[in-house]
């Protein structure tokens, strides 16, 4: 094995991809695959998106599972993953992937709308990774943590308004987990992706709204899916990046860094 496949190689290591039936999270997974792990796709609805993310990880000659748990019940989180426990044996990168958005005017959002964002992209979150990290710190591991943020979480934008402040909340729990676990050598980073054609903001990507991104955004595009993998292999290698740990990296376009 040369340097650079020594420094970024995931041979041997189980990785969690929680809501990786998304566009997003399934991109992530089979990343993670190419770069040699085994990877627990993990979903709450959408079994055929995670099925077919293992159908095409499995297809280039990588291991993949489905896991089924609702993000926002510990007990459902914690059964899944010692279901992974039982089959792989022990765990070392978890990538916390949920998005759920809504577009409501910030008057008319109602306290149901409010919790189900909160819980699910927030809350969950959090429970992944007090999961995972009580087994990583069993288990003596030294693990890594990614969460998956969004720019919206460092600027304000329109009809993102309780889907921005979940993220905001992941950004200041990566923070706190990342010191709270480094004396564990588990390590706890945010990704930040810009505007990426998913779910969660293709609906309210009207043509005036398009535009307006691209006038923001330096590169004047959207980020493709698989852009996200080199900073997501970076953050899950322990050769890699062995020193970062409560960082924000952000992957936009250079879209918070456009002023006027």
């Amino acid at each position: 094995m040369n340097y650079i496949e020594n420094l970024f190689s995931l041979s041997g290591k189980v990785a969690l991809v929680i809501g990786g039936s998304g566009v997003l999270g399934s991109e992530i997974a089979l990343s993670l695959a190419k770069a040699g792990a085994k990877v627990g796709v993990f979903y709450s609805g959408n079994k055929k998106g995670a099925q077919d993310c293992v159908n095409s990880i499995e297809k280039i000659g990588g291991k993949a599972a489905i896991f089924k748990a609702d993000a926002r019940s510990e007990n459902e989180i914690g059964s899944s993953i010692d279901e992974v426990i039982k089959l792989w044996g022990e765990i070392h990168i978890l990538v916390n992937a949920p998005g759920v958005n809504s577009t409501t005017p910030v008057m008319d959002i109602t306290e149901e709308e409010w919790d189900k964002i909160i819980d699910i992209n927030l809350k969950g979150a959090f429970w992944a990774c007090r999961v995972v990290a009580s087994k990583m710190i069993k288990q003596n591991i030294k693990g890594s943590i990614i969460n998956i943020s969004s720019a919206s979480s460092e600027i304000p934008l329109s009809k993102v308004f309780t889907y921005s402040i979940s993220k905001s909340g992941m950004n200041n729990m990566t923070r706190f987990l990342a010191r709270e676990w480094a004396q564990h050598s588990i390590r706890v980073n945010a990704l930040i992706p810009g505007f990426f054609p998913a779910e969660q903001n293709r609906k309210i990507l009207t043509n005036e709204r398009t535009e307006s991104v691209f006038n923001h955004t330096p590169l004047k595009r959207f980020g493709e899916p698989s852009e996200l993998s080199g900073a997501v292999i970076w953050l899950a290698s322990n050769h890699a990046s062995s020193f970062v740990t409560g960082s924000l990296v952000t992957v936009d376009g250079g879209f918070t860094a456009m002023s006027i």
